[in-house]
């Protein structure tokens, strides 16, 4: 990398695209896709309220409301165009920073902070949602994933499974092992890559010596890179991988060639290790501002909209941050709820021992004040 030529700048030939930075419309031969003024509209409007959400959060934990948080901010286009492309029967499999797929799954933000804040587990009912749990862990989500949907190939269901993980990950021997599952077993997944360039101080030339798309092909399956800050081109691709995985292809990798525009997480400072001429350059990139070129362009939206969607998204972030203040600190047992899907003996006398230990401190305290 040299100042000269900014990590990313250069759009990579192989990249698919179907919305250019500056908001003009591409063709392409196998991943066009047609939407309606209002779905474009939608599409914009989740853009908006996503990145509200996130910097909230961010903004919360500064404030020292959250212990911690994982900003997607750079990231919208990939989150909202993959998500946007699952049906109501597939499952989505996140690391700790797909927040703009747990809105397109309706998964409550306030639920997602309440994880960083330390008062629940992660909130929300999978199965409600088909949005698993977030994981820390790097790159395990990948195997469960993959083992989700060799269930739900076994089951005959009409669904598929969709995983997310980062580029960093694909240094993990997690994800190298589920894509080996994935192919012998010819399993209904789609893995979603979000090559944001760095791994928390890692650049991707530490992570890989080819594009990380081609590396599906050694495992036997397609590879694709689509530009992560195209919404449309994501939903396109997306939706296409996902219709082949329900239909018996098998698996897919995808790697959406985006930007971590902030810090890996709030407890990193990445002006220790990249260049301010590296973040310009992706700020041209903008998902959101392509898509309002696009609707300024084609007279598709006018002032009073993005008016609109500015005034809901400053909303949402009042009532995400209210919201957010009023949630209450679980009781201590509350721990012991949710290891199982039913009542455990181990796990009982776990709970009973710590509810004792707990008392004694009131009973110390009780004993102490009588003399």
């Amino acid at each position: 990398m040299t100042a000269e030529a900014p990590r990313g700048a250069d759009a990579p030939p192989e990249l698919i695209q179907l919305l250019t930075p500056e908001g003009e419309r591409v063709e392409h031969p196998d991943y066009d896709i047609e939407l309606t003024t209002e779905e474009v509209r939608s599409l914009y409007r989740d853009l908006v309220l996503v990145r509200r959400i996130d910097l909230e959060a961010v903004a919360l934990q500064r404030q020292g409301e959250l212990g911690l948080w994982a900003s997607l901010l750079g990231q919208e286009a990939a989150q909202i165009g993959s998500g946007r492309a699952l049906t109501d029967a597939d499952m989505a499999f996140p690391t700790y920073r797909e927040h703009g797929v747990a809105w397109c799954r309706d998964v409550d933000p306030v639920k997602l902070l309440g994880m960083f804040r330390g008062v629940n587990h992660g909130g929300w009912d999978p199965y409600e949602h088909n949005f698993h749990l977030y994981t820390i862990v790097i790159g395990s989500q990948t195997l469960h994933g993959v083992g989700y949907a060799m269930g739900v190939q076994r089951d005959g269901a009409e669904a598929a499974t969709i995983v997310y993980f980062g580029d960093g990950a694909t240094s993990q021997g997690d994800v190298n092992e589920s894509f080996i599952w994935a192919s012998v077993f010819n399993a209904p997944v789609v893995f979603f890559c979000q090559n944001n360039q760095w791994a928390i101080s890692e650049p991707l030339e530490k992570q890989t010596r080819i594009p990380l798309y081609k590396r599906a092909s050694g495992f036997g399956f397609p590879g694709i890179r689509v530009d992560g800050n195209d919404v449309f081109a994501c939903l396109a691709v997306t939706r296409k991988a996902l219709a082949d995985a329900r239909n018996g292809l098998g698996p897919t990798l995808i790697e959406a060639f985006t930007y971590r525009m902030g810090a890996h997480t709030t407890s990193d400072d990445p002006t220790r290790y990249r260049v301010a001429n590296e973040l310009e350059a992706w700020k041209l990139k903008d998902p959101i501002e392509r898509v309002k070129a696009y609707l300024f362009k084609n007279q598709l939206a006018d002032q009073e909209f993005f008016e609109k969607v500015d005034a809901e998204a400053d909303a949402l972030g009042k009532d995400v941050r209210r919201r957010c203040l009023e949630l209450p600190d679980p009781e201590p047992q509350a721990m012991f709820d949710h290891v199982y899907g039913g009542p455990h003996a181990l796990v009982d006398e776990e709970r009973e021992q710590y509810l004792a230990y707990l008392a004694s401190f009131e009973n110390g305290a009780e004993t102490g004040a009588g003399r």
